[in-house]
């Protein structure tokens, strides 16, 4: 049976965002295999009768000795389980797995630009002294072997053409990962004070901190819940400090409930899904709110404008500025019937644009051209 593996830096990555995937291409008559460092979602994949095989790479380490041995542990498992086609998502499993396959060899690779992420989006001194590192290395690696490099927005997709990454004929536009329209269903609104929810990684790079400030600004102003879900990322250098998010708390600003594992009871339990982040690839929490039938607030930035029309299922603002976003909140809580007509445009939006089944479809063919292209 052939062989497709799926490559990240994380199991929740993998189980979160691309399980559908993989059920998929099972059906496909695939034998899909996942690929990551361990954690708590290794049983929860192996679960759904996937194999997952452990790839010690670390997120934020740049030891050179270290990175090379990660390269060298991705080479074994591809010398050993011979793949047809392998898919990386993520900084460095696209680097890495495609250095990898080079000397492995994998005659097909498919690399996900999920984003630009911190060392592109990040303004400390750490982002910028490796973003032309990354440039100059993205410059190689994503030019080796037979390969299809797929992007979730145009704005992204245009970036690597000018910096010369990709090539205009090997790279492709799929709008993220898709939502389960039948999991994620509308809900009725609940009763008592209107509840607001960012959820995402606690990343200042994600709105966090403007969402917080936006709370700060309405508490005397309007009778609504601030809530946070996620967790930090300690592998992640703009993650936000558990004491700083506890400190929000005790203020009185925000709730922090932490990561829920039922995100559909969040929706249900809530009226507004904001994402006031700094740049995405298709945010699929903001799908995901919108096939239950919420109103979503984001940030007129690439990814986020491309679920957002505004005025229409929800409202964009401009980045890092909480005035501006508190006045998008009042204008919703105050107007349920606006929150209301929104949710159903929504509902339609997702329903035609953002399935899962047609995502799943969107990268089955590229990864069947990709494969006809080395026989």
């Amino acid at each position: 049976m052939a062989k497709i593996l799926l490559i990240a830096n994380t199991d929740w990555y993998l189980y979160r965002f691309r399980i559908s995937l993989a059920r998929f291409l099972r059906k496909q008559g695939l034998e899909v295999i996942l690929i990551s460092p361990g954690g708590q979602y290794v049983s929860k994949i192996e679960a759904e009768g996937f194999r997952w095989l452990e790839w010690q790479v670390g997120r934020q380490t740049v030891n050179p000795f270290g990175e090379i041995i990660s390269i060298f542990r991705l080479m074994r498992i591809f010398r050993r389980e011979k793949p047809l086609l392998v898919h990386l998502y993520t900084i460095k499993p696209v680097i890495y797995g495609s250095l990898a396959a080079r000397f492995a060899p994998v005659s097909a690779i498919v690399r996900s630009i999920t984003g630009r992420g911190y060392v592109f989006l990040g303004q400390d001194f750490r982002a910028k002294f490796l973003r032309p590192l990354v440039k100059t290395i993205y410059r190689f690696a994503l030019r080796i072997g037979a390969s299809a490099t797929i992007f979730e927005n145009e704005s992204d997709r245009q970036y690597f053409l000018d910096e010369n990454f990709v090539k205009p004929d090997k790279s492709y536009i799929i709008e993220g990962v898709g939502v389960d329209v039948e999991y994620y269903l509308p809900t009725p609104e609940p009763e008592g004070i209107p509840v607001v929810v960012l959820a995402s990684r606690m990343l200042w790079d994600k709105g966090v901190g403007t969402f917080v400030d936006t709370a700060r600004l309405l508490r005397s102003k309007i009778s609504a819940r601030f809530v946070l879900i996620g967790e930090p990322d300690e592998g992640n250098p703009a993650s936000i400090d558990s004491e700083v998010l506890r400190r929000w708390v005790d203020e009185g600003i925000i709730e922090w409930w932490g990561w829920q594992e039922d995100m559909r009871s969040v929706f249900a339990s809530c009226h507004i899904v904001a994402l006031p982040s700094l740049g995405e690839g298709i945010p699929t929490v903001l799908l995901e709110a919108a096939s239950s039938g919420r109103a979503i607030v984001a940030t007129d930035v690439p990814g986020c404008r491309d679920v957002v029309v505004d005025g229409r299922n929800g409202l964009l603002v401009p980045q890092q500025d909480p005035l501006a976003l508190a006045k998008a909140f009042e204008k919703l809580l105050n107007n349920p019937d606006m929150r209301e007509a929104m949710g159903k445009v929504g509902r339609e939006s997702i329903k035609k644009r953002f399935s899962t089944a047609r995502i799943n479809e969107e990268t089955y063919k590229i990864y069947q051209s990709l494969i006809m292209s080395t026989k």
